[in-house]
């Protein structure tokens, strides 16, 4: 099944634009594993929306969150895969060290944090537990993701985006 959502903020910036329009198959996840790269639709912890303590366990300072929060919301927000289960991740100038290795975006443009930004760097590594995912917003500055909230399950995921169709100058692959 294939359904559109609407960019809310600019979190995915530059890739996705505010109020650009985005298909997603909610199908797709049940026969082939999220891998990095993916754009998904999901539903965050439920403290990213409500308030209270987003993140799941106490943590140093200089480290993403390793836990999540114990319930989702029923809210939707649009992020990128960086790591899956078994990696371990920590944060350089608001690139992901994935596996002891800078990822650097292959065929996506990401909007970098400043030096002094808020998650930028994140030096202490976490390990992705089995069956969950660490995403990312492509605006590194501005969006609240796993750095913020933890690993989140699988079972979260609602599917997979994969093309743009509105505004018409923006429609395209994803």
């Amino acid at each position: 099944m294939v359904k559109p959502y609407q960019i809310p903020s600019g979190s995915m910036l530059p890739t996705l634009q505010i109020g650009q329009r985005v298909l997603v198959n909610r199908f797709i996840l049940n026969f082939t594993d999220p891998e990095p790269g993916n754009v998904v639709v999901f539903h965050p912890p439920e403290a990213v929306v409500g308030g209270g303590p987003e993140c799941g366990a106490v943590r140093p300072e200089d480290q993403s969150c390793p836990r999540p929060a114990i319930r989702k919301s029923s809210e939707t927000f649009i992020k990128r895969i960086v790591a899956g289960p078994g990696d371990t991740v920590s944060i350089r100038n608001g690139l992901p060290v994935v596996n002891g290795k800078v990822e650097r975006p292959d065929g996506y443009e990401i909007t970098p944090c400043g030096p002094a930004g808020l998650g930028c760097d994140l030096p202490r590594p976490i390990r992705i537990p089995p069956g969950h995912y660490f995403l990312m917003g492509d605006n590194r500055g501005q969006s609240d993701d796993s750095r913020f909230w933890g690993p989140l399950p699988e079972e979260w995921l609602i599917g997979k985006a994969f093309g743009t169709y509105w505004p018409p100058n923006r429609i395209g692959g994803l």
